[in-house]
């Protein structure tokens, strides 16, 4: 697979701002998790269904996106998840071989996207992850965002994630912090 570029067939140059500008604009007006994510998803060329935000509410994460987690549970702050790591640690990570990471599974068999034209006959494993706290004021936990790349084995799910799409996420999970798509119940 080739390097991913933000919006266009140009590939991205290390060292570079990250444009995002896309999802900056977005947040000037009332928007939903959907539309937040979809933007998120061409930033980092992944499907919609790749990415997940989740909303931290009285020490439970809540997903606010994909909508179909929604209503298939929440994950304690006192689990072992690599969403409660990274809420309270506050630290980005990225998991090149998420499968071969110890997790709950669980959400991963729910299907998704069904509204978006994407096959959800099979839900297929993540395989790799990048994992952002999206931190407000004073250094409080508002939630985590979540990019994967999903395939049957590592070899279809794409390129590895990179340092570069690490610091572009922590970017916009900062930028995500002044929104109101965080806050809303």
């Amino acid at each position: 697979m080739s390097q991913r570029s933000h919006f266009s067939n140009t590939p991205k140059t290390p060292g570079l701002i990250p444009d995002l500008s896309p999802l900056e604009h977005l947040l000037d007006q009332d928007v939903t998790p959907r539309q937040v994510c979809g933007v998120l998803a061409k930033m980092f060329q992944v499907q919609q269904t790749e990415v997940a935000l989740l909303r931290l509410d009285g020490g439970l994460l809540q997903f606010i996106f994909p909508e179909e987690l929604r209503t298939a549970g929440s994950i304690p702050l006192s689990s072992s998840s690599i969403a409660a790591h990274t809420a309270i640690s506050k630290k980005s990570e990225i998991f090149n071989n998420f499968a071969r990471v110890k997790h709950a599974s669980i959400f991963e068999t729910v299907k998704l996207g069904e509204s978006e034209g994407v096959d959800t006959s099979q839900p297929l494993p993540i395989q790799k992850l990048m994992s952002a706290p999206v931190v407000g004021e004073n250094a409080k936990v508002l939630g985590v965002i979540q990019i994967s790349r999903k395939g049957s084995e590592a070899s279809y799910a794409g390129a590895d994630f990179s340092r570069e799409d690490l610091h572009e996420l922590e970017m916009a999970a900062g930028i995500l912090a002044e929104s109101t798509v965080m806050r809303e119940n």
